[in-house]
């Protein structure tokens, strides 16, 4: 049976060390100007230096190019994506055609996954993507599991779906919380916001709280729960997903690292035996149970259509 990959976002070179002894196989890095949602801010230079540890240890890089540019971006694309080129990173992850373009006038060869977030609902535009270079498609989060394997069974493209972690509901390209403090006369620093995990949407109809930050990017709502699929991998595993992800955006490294070892274990029990998981799915539940944070309840997102945010 082909091995899954499991891929995490780190939020630092450091954390990056921690989540390979734990054992992730991938990783998802860069910075906002070309990228969206990161766990963590990694300049060229950070690149190179996690690619180098990555390859050490026999590990994959990947590169956050999904952002939607406007005309004053497109001109860094193809200068970024030589850089990386020669850094030697596994895959760039774009949700805009204009990367297509940039990386074919660039002569870069480095392999493209195609994210565009909420629009990677079928088999038939994933493989349109795959004929335009892409080998990978990331599947929207408001797909149903029944739905993901059946785009498993007719891509010509690889399949990376989100097993853990947050997921974002809306984006603006305006800050909205900045101008709202600046209408106020209480202006905040866009990185003090970015930084900021502590600001939420209040919905008191569905006792909901909704994580809310900026970035260079614009604002980005987040789910008021994490999915989690500890005890269900088995469905993904049979349909061998190639890459389930674990997105640690606003969480602590801590949490993301333990929780990347139980996901580990997981998936290396399922492979000796789908008998052995079976008997330590739900105690692997409860240890994330144990460290989930008290603002962040636990569900299974929208791969049994449980989900109505």
């Amino acid at each position: 049976m082909k091995k899954t990959e499991l891929l995490v976002t780190p939020a630092s070179i450091d954390h990056m060390e921690d989540l390979i002894e734990a054992g992730a196989d991938a990783f998802l890095v860069g910075e906002q100007f070309y990228g969206l949602r990161l766990a963590g801010e990694f300049t060229v230079e950070d690149i190179e230096v996690a690619t180098g540890l990555a390859k050490e240890h026999n590990k994959k890089i990947y590169v956050a190019m999904n952002g939607l540019y406007h005309n004053d971006k497109v001109d860094f694309l193809a200068p970024y994506m030589e850089k990386l080129q020669q850094i030697g990173v596994d895959g760039i992850v774009f949700g805009d055609p204009s990367v297509i373009i940039a990386r074919r006038e660039a002569n870069v060869t480095i392999p493209l996954h195609w994210n565009t977030e909420q629009t990677a609902t079928n088999y038939f535009t994933a493989n349109y993507w795959g004929k335009r270079g892409a080998t990978r498609a990331v599947l929207a989060r408001e797909l149903s599991l029944d739905e993901i394997v059946e785009i498993k069974e007719n891509a010509e493209v690889q399949v990376e779906v989100q097993v853990h972690g947050m997921t974002c509901m809306f984006q603006s390209k305006r800050s909205l919380l900045g101008n709202y403090f600046l209408f106020n006369d209480k202006v905040m620093e866009v990185e003090n916001r970015a930084k900021n995990k502590n600001m939420f949407l209040h919905d008191n109809e569905r006792s909901n709280k909704y994580p809310i930050f900026e970035d260079t990017n614009g604002t980005h709502i987040f789910s008021p729960n994490d999915m989690c699929m500890i005890d269900e991998l088995d469905e993904f595993l049979d349909a061998e997903i190639d890459s389930l992800k674990i997105d640690g955006i606003l969480h602590d490294p801590a949490y993301v690292t333990k929780v990347t070892s139980y996901y580990r274990q997981a998936i290396d029990t399922y492979g000796e035996s789908r008998a052995a998981y079976k008997a330590i799915k739900k105690e692997l539940l409860q240890q994330i149970e144990q460290i989930q944070p008290s603002l962040r309840p636990l569900d299974t997102g929208f791969f049994f259509k449980e989900t109505v945010y």
